[in-house]
């Protein structure tokens, strides 16, 4: 079972002394984070108890930077939806999927998330209804998460292309990218149909070097980023597989 960060039950602090007293509203199990600049896994750190310790190495492990407190909740995977909103407020959302990750970084992403209909589309209107109180245009990704005997549990906000969107590459009559330009430009948004089913798989660190290898795969629709160095951790690029509809 994995835990993650609820950003929903968040403390902002701006020094190790109201640690503590985050901790006592929050409880433990808890995650630390930075409040800027954390993503696939950085700027966390995990705490399993409130000893003074491992509130001093958390503290640390941040680099004594501002940090939110965080709750740490049980689930059962985390579903993303990305969609589109035009300036007139005009959406469109692609079908939510299933993300797995590794070392916090997003590893495969599946579409469609195996996911009951009425739960599919409570994950659409929450995407939606997010991008409509912020009054977003272009592009908005919503992380949730699916908790085993509850609600769906908003985890985090990407105001952007997001990647667990690039499947649409191949397999929507509209990438996210197309529907992105669309929008800030002010033109008509594309439909965001689902032409196939697909899963997405994420190139990370030396995992490009394989690309001669992959093409050998006549399915394998393979992107590479033009990175020019392969640090532990980076994306380099992503394959994306189309296998038919449902």
């Amino acid at each position: 079972e994995n835990h993650e960060p609820n950003n929903n039950l968040g403390n902002a602090l701006d020094a190790q002394g109201a640690l503590q007293g985050a901790l006592a509203t929050v409880g433990c199990p808890a995650i630390l984070k930075t409040e800027e600049l954390g993503y696939d896994g950085k700027g966390q750190a995990p705490l399993d108890n409130d000893a003074p310790e491992t509130l001093d190495a958390a503290w640390s492990a941040l680099a004594n930077a501002p940090a939110v407190l965080e709750q740490r909740i049980a689930f059962e995977r985390e579903i993303s939806v990305v969609v589109a909103r035009d300036m007139n407020g005009h959406s469109r959302a692609f079908v939510p999927v299933d993300n797995t990750h590794v070392g916090g970084i997003l590893d495969v992403t599946l579409a469609p998330a195996a996911l009951p209909l009425v739960l599919s589309r409570e994950a659409e209107r929450i995407a939606v209804t997010v991008a409509d109180a912020l009054e977003h245009v272009g592009v908005l990704c919503v992380e949730l998460f699916v908790s085993p005997d509850g609600p769906l549990l908003l985890n985090e906000i990407a105001p952007r292309v997001h990647n667990s969107g690039h499947w649409t590459i191949e397999a929507c009559e509209t990438s996210q990218f197309t529907q992105h330009i669309r929008a800030v430009c002010g033109l008509p948004l594309g439909s965001s149909e689902r032409r196939t089913n697909a899963a997405m798989k994420n190139l990370i660190g030396v995992e490009a070097a394989a690309w001669t290898e992959i093409l050998q795969d006549p399915r394998a629709h393979l992107h590479l980023y033009g990175k020019s160095q392969a640090r532990p951790g980076r994306k380099m690029g992503h394959i994306t597989w189309l296998y038919g509809l449902d």
